[in-house]
């Protein structure tokens, strides 16, 4: 199996109780493993995983969601060399679904950020979002 690093960021707004922020990120990423950093407006949710596994949530609510093509194309644009970064909507995701959104200003409470490192990008989105015939 290939490398790859999983890394997943939120932040903790003085609005926000911890426990929702954890929810929506577990809610995507079920098993990575989750730390609480100071930042300066508050917390900062980060979570790393190492495995193909961590993305397996992710992957079944693309499905469940019936997002696979729309997913697919926005993380083809999102690949940057060995690297695919893109955001998820927060809120969405704390209810169990997917949003994909801008890094800023779409989110009143700000982003999940994701970036997934791996040596072909390519092969991640075809198993993440395969294309359906």
């Amino acid at each position: 199996m290939e490398n790859i690093i999983v890394l997943v960021e939120a932040e903790i707004n003085p609005t926000e109780t911890e426990e929702k922020v954890k929810t929506a990120v577990t809610n995507m990423f079920g098993n990575a493993a989750i730390e609480v950093e100071p930042s300066h407006v508050g917390n900062v949710l980060k979570a790393e995983a190492k495995t193909r596994d961590s993305l397996e949530t992710f992957r079944n609510v693309l499905r469940r969601d019936r997002v696979r093509a729309a997913a697919r194309k926005i993380l083809n644009s999102k690949v940057r060399g060995n690297t695919i970064s893109f955001c998820l909507n927060k809120q969405v995701a704390f209810v169990g679904h997917v949003s994909f959104s801008q890094e800023t200003g779409e989110c009143p409470l700000g982003p999940i950020k994701i970036t997934i490192e791996t040596e072909n990008p390519r092969e991640i989105i075809d198993w993440l979002a395969p294309r359906i015939a």
